[in-house]
């Protein structure tokens, strides 16, 4: 009776293990005809117990697949379990379906085969993630393969295990050549050590890495290569791997070194007819009248010495703080400490802008020598810039201010030095110009639009925000 009993309850466990299965299970006699069929079959195909038991199990195998099931029922026959495979199997609705099967034999109290069980898993949410996966590699292979640089990854620790086809084929090397730090053999032996060691540093810190350097090429040549690397991030902060490109900029490289020749000679040109006109001045203007012959040749000094900060940018543009260092030095002996600069923060003007200003300041320097704060043993003057504004109001300051000097008159007219204190910078960045002949001291003050006045500094990324 206990024996009964245990048997009843292990029919009923495995009775319910079955219905309550998420899988789809079936029993079929060996020649495929269905003998039970549970509720998660029902689920997967469509069709009812009703409707399958005592049914041929082809039913739901595409006509495609049908020598499949000769396949099974043979190894079934044989006593074999048919271990999970993937395959296709037809609804009730005519659609066919990704599924994992596994059969396994039936035997009876003999040991004798006398049917089969089939374990059919719904693998369609699995090939549609499978799908997906597979299209997000195409794509990254797609993207890896065919950008125009050269591309790699590296893991936390900056071993490289990945390169793309396009380093393989500048390099003429392989993954076993290259992977771990084997880059080094394509490195110019002048460079190697120095990108060895910055580019450890980033291991080391997680910092983003950016450098230049040659590699060579599969023909023995060395080309020029911009490279940079980004490390992929947990949300902890903890690099995951490492990410780089190295872009082919020796064209670039060769034109911008052309250009810089260029426009050396440019200056060098300049400079001689500077020198020429210098020359004539003194010939022509000294004898007859000599404080002329100086102002000409004091501001063909200062125009100099602009073109010369601005060769020395490639004509990009020229900081502030060198225009004014180099503008106020015809009068260093007398302004030795009385002259106050700043901010240190560093500011570039155009090509335009910089010569207006030089101009500006140069003149503003030698009136304060002659008539102003430094005409005398305690005047002294207050040199300022910066930024006022936000957005497209933004606007760049600056201010020329004396104190201590001798009292100011406003002069009866104006000469060609008013000119280039306040119609030179106007017309050049578009800038408000105020010349305030105040007793205590000379104001003068610009403002111009940002867009008008500042070039990019390529060499110093911090441009101030504001005063």
């Amino acid at each position: 009776m206990n024996e009964l009993a245990d048997q009843s309850f292990r029919d009923a466990h495995f009775a319910a293990i079955v219905a309550n299965s998420t899988d789809a299970i079936v029993s079929k006699d060996l020649n495929g005809v269905v003998i039970s069929w549970n509720a998660a079959a029902e689920r997967l195909f469509g069709w009812t117990a009703e409707e399958m038991i005592g049914e041929s199990i082809r039913r739901i195998i595409p006509p495609d697949r049908q020598d499949e099931e000769n396949a099974i029922l043979a190894r079934v026959r044989a006593g074999e379990l048919v271990k999970k495979f993937e395959t296709l199997r037809q609804t009730k609705a005519g659609i066919v379906i990704p599924i994992a099967v596994t059969v396994s034999p039936i035997r009876d109290a003999t040991g004798a085969v006398v049917g089969a069980s089939k374990i059919a898993h719904d693998l369609r949410e699995h090939s549609t993630l499978r799908q997906e996966l597979r299209e997000s590699q195409q794509q990254f292979v797609a993207l890896a393969q065919y950008i125009p640089q050269l591309a790699w990854m590296a893991d936390s620790k900056g071993w490289i295990f990945w390169y793309n086809q396009r380093w393989y084929d500048y390099t003429g090397t392989t993954l076993e050549q290259m992977q771990g730090w084997g880059w080094k053999n394509v490195h110019h032996p002048d460079h190697v050590d120095r990108v060895v060691e910055r580019i450890q540093h980033a291991w080391d810190t997680g910092e983003d890495w950016e450098d230049t350097f040659p590699l060579r090429g599969a023909d023995g040549e060395f080309r020029w290569f911009l490279s940079r690397a980004n490390p992929l991030k947990d949300d902890e902060g903890n690099v995951l791997l490492w990410c780089g490109t190295n872009t082919d900029i020796t064209e670039q490289r060769e034109a911008s070194e052309r250009i810089t020749l260029l426009m050396r000679e440019v200056n060098h040109r300049a400079r001689n007819m500077l020198s020429t006109v210098q020359a004539i001045v003194n010939r022509t203007a000294s004898a007859s009248d000599s404080e002329l012959a100086d102002a000409l040749l004091r501001r063909i000094a200062a125009l100099s010495a602009n073109q010369n900060l601005l060769n020395e940018g490639d004509w990009v543009g020229a900081v502030v703080a060198d225009i004014v260092a180099s503008q106020i030095l015809h009068v260093g002996d007398i302004a030795e400490g009385r002259i106050h600069t700043g901010p240190r923060d560093r500011v570039m003007l155009k090509p335009g802008p910089a010569e207006a200003l030089g101009l500006a300041i140069h003149e503003l320097a030698t009136n304060a020598a002659k008539y102003g704060a430094l005409a005398n043993d305690t005047g002294e003057i207050d040199v300022t810039w910066g930024f006022e504004g936000e957005g497209e109001d933004r606007r760049f300051v600056m201010e020329w201010r004396e104190r201590g000097g001798p009292p100011v008159e406003k002069p009866e007219r104006k000469g060609f030095g008013t000119t280039i204190i306040e119609r030179n910078p106007a017309f050049a960045m578009r800038a408000d110009v105020t010349l305030d002949f105040d007793p205590a001291g000379l104001v003068w003050r610009i403002s111009a639009p940002y867009d008008s006045a500042i070039a990019p500094d390529l060499s110093d990324t911090s441009q101030p925000e504001a005063d």
